[in-house]
């Protein structure tokens, strides 16, 4: 894109919060191509969890780990990609959601979607809960989750068999009880290794 400097000049700060920033801009950065770009590569930056566009409103709002990067290198970081970002009749289309890279992916727009365009009210119930809703999408809280499920699910199922055969007769059913010790490890193990 031509004239990075030019267009860097006329990004103006909306809003500056703890993790958020409201960055308005020209119109040529509001083109849906541009948009998706910036949707896209944005957040691959270390510390940026998510960057909606409204090429309505004018403005890119995004979201950030404070205490990682500042509002200033999330700047820098948007105006490193003015370069790369499409020209005019450049077409950047949606990427099929793929689970070849894990699920994270998934995961990230998933996260996108549930992220407002406007950072909540301090001490609202919403800003409370944003934290914990980015905290439960991720990779690691999904697979600990379904792991937890699969093991209350096997409980479940087996518990009429542990409590009536296994317990009084422990010896004659040491083959279950020890299918039963090793999973416990294998799951504190996987736990213990994250």
């Amino acid at each position: 894109m031509a004239h990075t400097d030019e267009l860097a000049r006329r990004i103006a700060v909306l809003y500056r919060g703890p993790g958020f920033l409201r960055l308005g801009l020209p119109d040529e950065l509001c083109r849906p191509e541009v948009a998706l770009a910036v949707t896209r590569s944005l957040p691959a930056t270390p510390g940026v969890a998510a960057a909606t566009v409204d090429p309505d409103g004018r403005r890119v709002s995004i979201r950030f780990e404070a205490s990682t990067v500042s509002a200033g290198q999330v700047a820098r970081a948007l105006f490193a990609l003015l370069a790369g970002l499409p020209a005019a009749g450049e077409s950047a289309t949606e990427p099929p959601v793929s689970l070849s890279n894990g699920l994270q992916p998934v995961l990230d727009r998933v996260k996108a979607l549930l992220t407002p365009a406007t950072p909540p009210a301090e001490g609202s119930l919403q800003a409370r809960f944003q934290p914990l809703v980015e905290s439960a999408l991720t990779e690691k809280a999904i697979v600990n989750f379904f792991n937890d499920i699969v093991a209350f699910y096997l409980i479940k199922t087996h518990w009429e068999l542990i409590t009536r055969r296994w317990l009084q007769n422990p010896v004659a059913y040491s083959n279950a009880w020890l299918t039963v010790f090793y999973l416990v490890f294998l799951l504190v193990r996987y736990r213990k290794s994250q």
